[in-house]
């Protein structure tokens, strides 16, 4: 019998190499795997609907869910994940020495609803006291002009948003002081180019992280994985394969990191760096599925509706397909 065939795009990362190169086939799936870049994948796929299942930004998936047709359903797989403390940039002049100062300053990230951006303002009214309202803020492009969000969003009126200008980016103007802060996940060009007048806010991010991770037991998404609804609807058992396939690809690349003969990445101390990470998150330090993850689901799915971004509060149980909630015993 033949396999149906899935045109999934998605990142190249070690958790689901095997998924790319064949050793781990889904179910019942033909899989054709296109690794691409991140800003094409969700591009492409939010909007023109381009592949069959993606990797895509988790903020823009709820964002997605608030539509009329609710394109897409999601299954428990978060194939990035990042602490973000170490992506908060400042103009050395802005007169910002710590998180509270960010209140009232103009801050900036290349989307507003970017995933990582949602976090950074959500740490900063949990843990520092600042409120997304206490903030002006700028969207575009970080190094090319002209950079508009995926999704349309519709805020509240207390959330102040203002696009820059069409020939602006936001690393330079981070650089000049026409902005305070950027939020963003690529360094900005700006930040090696004069770090006279780019910093990071926090310096030690790592001791930042972790300390935020020992308090919170949170270890922030970033990217989840979707099906177009419209072949879930027609064949929804290819929720519960993709799921069970991406787990087995993550279940290699934790092998690889306890593997000391043969190191799998070109770090000297890969091992020890992996042990750090388990003594620290334990042993399954990137958890799939939803019980694992329930608090940081919860966390991200507050802080959507804070900001302006889902109108109402989801569940975790409301952003998955049910097949993948649950699982047989024997």
């Amino acid at each position: 019998m033949s396999k149906m065939p899935v045109v999934f795009a998605g990142c190249d990362y070690d958790r689901v190499r095997a998924l790319i190169d064949g050793r781990i086939r889904p179910d019942g799936i033909d899989l054709n795997y296109l690794a691409l870049p991140g800003e094409e994948v969700f591009y492409r796929m939010l909007r023109h609907r381009e592949f069959d299942a993606a990797e895509v930004s988790f903020s823009s998936y709820l964002v997605s869910k608030s539509l009329p047709e609710q394109p897409f359903v999601a299954i428990p797989v978060f194939p990035s994940r990042a602490f973000r403390h170490s992506c908060i940039y400042v103009n050395t002049a802005s007169g910002i020495e710590r998180p509270e100062d960010l209140a009232g300053k103009r801050v900036a990230a290349p989307e507003y609803q970017m995933t990582a951006g949602l976090w950074i303002r959500g740490i900063l009214s949990d843990e520092y006291g600042v409120p997304v309202e206490s903030m002006r803020h700028f969207t575009g492009g970080e190094e090319q002009p002209g950079r508009p969000e995926k999704v349309k969003l519709s805020l509240p009126e207390t959330i102040r948003i203002e696009p820059i200008g069409e020939d602006q980016t936001l690393s330079t103007m981070l650089e000049k002081g026409e902005i305070d802060a950027l939020f963003a996940p690529r360094a900005p060009s700006s930040y090696t180019r004069n770090p006279a007048k780019v910093r990071r806010l926090f310096e030690d991010y790592k001791s930042a992280e972790q300390d935020y991770f020992r308090r919170t037991s949170i270890f922030p998404i970033m990217h989840t994985v979707v099906i177009r609804r419209a072949l879930y609807e027609r064949h929804p058992w290819i929720a519960m394969s993709l799921f069970k396939a991406f787990t087995q690809a993550q279940a290699i690349a934790y092998a690889d990191l306890k593997e000391i003969g043969l190191l799998s990445t070109m770090l000297p101390w890969l091992v020890e760096n992996a042990e750090e990470v388990r003594r620290l998150m334990g042993e399954d330090f990137w958890p799939y599925g939803l019980e694992r993850n329930r608090k940081t689901l919860e966390t991200f799915a507050r802080y959507s509706h804070e900001q302006g971004l889902s109108p109402r509060m989801y569940a975790p149980e409301d952003l998955f397909a049910p097949e993948t909630l649950d699982e047989y015993r024997v």
